[in-house]
């Protein structure tokens, strides 16, 4: 009796390991899981949503939101912010009329919060995007820091974590991101 026991736990003990190194792995190389900390993109994102990224494979587009581990001044974790304009894109800024062009095309932006103001720090109004970088702004651009800010600027793919593909909890946000 006691044998049988002790090859029982054996076994769920050895099957606990292989699905916590799996999923160490996937969340690892595969996908992972962030949270959102505060309001930059809102009403897409809010503070406290739990989110899950698609990190291999991926190739930044314009409208995706992603996340960024690159460090500025006003921010030293993980930020979310939308993909405005990919490398080789020129992105012109109109507070006065309220409207982002990339490449001489105004962006239909309905997801935005708001009419967008000038921010209080120095910005960017327009900007030629390196190749291998993004231009990326929050949904909520009147509470947000992001690419018009000189010390972010474009941001270099190397510092993307992944792309957000889906918001796990709170339950009342949970699905398809974006």
């Amino acid at each position: 009796m006691k044998q049988a026991l002790k090859k029982e736990l054996y076994f769920w003990l050895g099957t606990a390991a292989v699905v916590l190194a799996a999923l160490i792995l996937v969340f690892t190389f595969i996908g992972r899981v962030i949270l959102v900390d505060g309001v930059s993109m809102e009403p897409t994102l809010e503070g406290g949503d739990l989110l899950l990224l698609r990190s291999i494979g991926y190739t930044p587009k314009q409208g995706d939101i992603v996340v960024l581990t690159k460090e500025f001044e006003d921010a030293d974790g993980p930020i979310v912010k939308r993909v405005i304009a990919t490398g080789g894109q020129h992105v012109e800024i109109d507070y006065a009329a309220g409207t982002i062009t990339v490449d001489g095309e105004v962006l239909d932006e309905p997801y935005i919060n708001g009419a967008m103001e000038e921010p209080w720090y120095e910005n960017l109004t327009s900007v030629d995007v390196p190749e291998g970088s993004i231009f990326v702004l929050g949904d909520n651009r009147n509470d947000s820091s992001d690419s018009r800010n000189v010390t972010l600027g474009a941001v270099d793919q190397r510092y993307l974590l992944g792309k957000v593909i889906w918001v796990m909890f709170p339950f009342r946000n949970f699905g398809a991101a974006g």
